[in-house]
């Protein structure tokens, strides 16, 4: 019998000393959280260095100072304008700006805040939600740096964004799991582990938000979101469907979700890591090989976590970012997020004018939020998805274009931990109806305003583009594009301008 190689061995080792720490965790409670003094050896998750929002001061989100949170099960939120916002000529009425805090149904005490930005264009344009990935970070980070309304000078006076998505929707920004941002509870137990759970919560959300907004109800309504919101948007999408098919409450207008540099399909995205590496000269072809040895040890483990449960999605998080760790060791301090920069920060970027804006007392006041310290990306939600990390969100897919509901997958071309080669060969291998004539549809540029701002294809509800010019964060850093790519992908008009001559193609794709 042939000997396995050192790697497969090695993990087989792993697999089982977390079986042992974890049953041994989990005995007396099969859903209790990972020790929250466990090292992870990943280098992001030494980035993610907040605290979890825990036994806060209370928060005043209704409708003045002290009035306690709404019930469970309803949304109680305010009108707002921020301080510092620069050349508001309207009223907090006209603004149309709400914050508010809904009570989670399926929790001992946990509260989910989110803001709430009705259109600059019209009431009737589609309803919009954002995910920000992490997990544990909060989606205030695209509201300030994406595409929110504004953008936060140096001053900390707020502007108003060009390209903010409200211009084209009625866009929602939810500060989720349980822990995230301005969201809270005051028992440990509410920390989620998996997206049933979280899909649940963001489907209760829905529900109370849409009860508390009738008039918004009927409109068109899209999932959004980047990074590990690969992971949400799909069981969130699911959910949804799900909901609406067993006519469980008020029916959600869902057409479509769109994934932005998103980790969906690990199994995939993980061997992908080398090849764009190399590519993209991060590495040499050494390092190419010496890498690569990491991933049948990989695959296996990530096959184990699909059929074993815990003990073995832990196995399989620790030797799958072997292989990104090991990039990034011969990357330095390169960005990860956009391998054109360095990584400066804790999230290598600066948001710390985000943070202080945000703390600002009269801006926790406008929002209603008490003494509630806001939280940019938290260790301790992020440690509590770990079991979760690996696990394939694409298996439910399939269902839902087969449906009729949109999908778009776009990815800026300088992302390197989600980035686009990873989320094209996923996107490719999905097995749905129409993945034949997807794989032999042709490459077209996409056109923004008579320039070439990224490469797509499409087939039916499926669209994959590669954004030129554009990192992780392809709002940030490409945010008329963004905008322009939004606003056509809800009117079934992605293509629309792109020339699909055959040396416009693009073999690689």
């Amino acid at each position: 019998m042939a000997k396995l190689p050192s790697l497969i061995i090695a993990l087989f080792l792993v697999l089982a000393l977390f079986h042992l720490c974890i049953s041994q965790t989990l005995a007396n409670h099969d859903d209790a959280p990972l020790s929250l003094n466990a090292e992870f050896p990943s280098r992001e998750a030494e980035k993610l260095i907040r605290d979890l929002n825990l036994l806060p001061k209370e928060a005043l989100i209704a409708g003045g100072p002290g009035e306690e949170l709404g019930g469970e099960g309803r949304v109680v939120e305010r009108r707002f304008e921020f301080p510092g916002l620069v050349d508001s000529a309207v009223s907090v009425e006209e603004l149309g700006h709400h914050a508010g805090y809904y009570k989670l149904r399926h929790s001992h005490d946990a509260r989910m805040f989110y803001f709430f930005f009705e259109s600059r264009n019209s009431k009737k344009d589609p309803v919009v939600i954002w995910l920000t990935g992490g997990p544990g970070c909060s989606s205030e980070l695209a509201i300030f740096y994406e595409n929110g309304p504004f953008t936060i000078a140096k001053n900390m006076s707020l502007l108003w964004n060009e390209y903010g998505w409200d211009k084209a929707s009625n866009l929602l920004y939810v500060d989720q799991p349980t822990g995230t941002g301005f969201s809270y509870s005051s028992d440990k137990s509410d920390l989620r582990h998996d997206e049933e759970g979280i899909s649940n919560d963001l489907y209760d959300f829905l529900q109370a938000f849409f009860t508390e907004h009738p008039q918004y109800a009927k409109n068109d309504f899209f999932i959004t979101g980047e990074s590990y919101a690969g992971h949400y948007i799909p069981a969130f999408a699911s959910r949804v469907h799900k909901g609406n098919k067993a006519k469980e409450g008020i029916h959600i207008n869902l057409k479509g979700f769109a994934i932005g540099n998103g980790l969906t399909d690990p199994g995939v995205q993980y061997k992908a890591y080398t090849d764009y590496a190399l590519d993209m000269g991060v590495i040499q072809q050494a390092d190419y090989k010496n890498i690569n040895k990491m991933i049948p040890a990989c695959e296996l483990a990530i096959k184990l976590c699909g059929t074993d449960g815990k003990a073995a999605c832990m196995a399989s998080y620790v030797v799958c970012s072997s292989i990104f760790n090991n990039i990034m060791k011969h990357a330095g301090d390169t960005n990860y997020y956009d391998i054109r920069k360095k990584c400066e920060g804790s999230l290598c970027y600066d948001f710390s004018n985000m943070e202080k804006f945000l703390n600002q007392k009269s801006v926790r006041d406008a929002l209603g939020v008490g003494d509630i310290d806001f939280v940019s990306c938290s260790s301790d939600v992020y440690q509590a998805m770990i079991l979760d990390w690996m696990r394939n969100l694409e298996v439910g897919i399939p269902a839902l274009l087969n449906d009729g509901i949109n999908m778009l997958i776009y990815a800026g071309e300088y992302d390197l931990i989600c980035n686009w080669l990873g989320n094209s060969r996923w996107v490719h291998a999905m097995e749905w109806s129409g993945q034949k004539k997807f794989a032999g549809a042709p490459t077209v540029p996409f056109m923004v305003n008579g320039a070439k701002a990224g490469e797509l294809k499409s087939f039916g509800p499926l669209s994959f583009l590669k954004v030129h010019d554009a990192g992780h964060m392809v709002p940030m850093d490409q945010p008329k594009a963004a905008l322009e790519m939004l606003k056509r992908w809800m009117q079934g008009k992605l293509a629309e301008d792109a020339a699909g001559s055959s040396e416009d193609s693009i073999a690689e794709m």
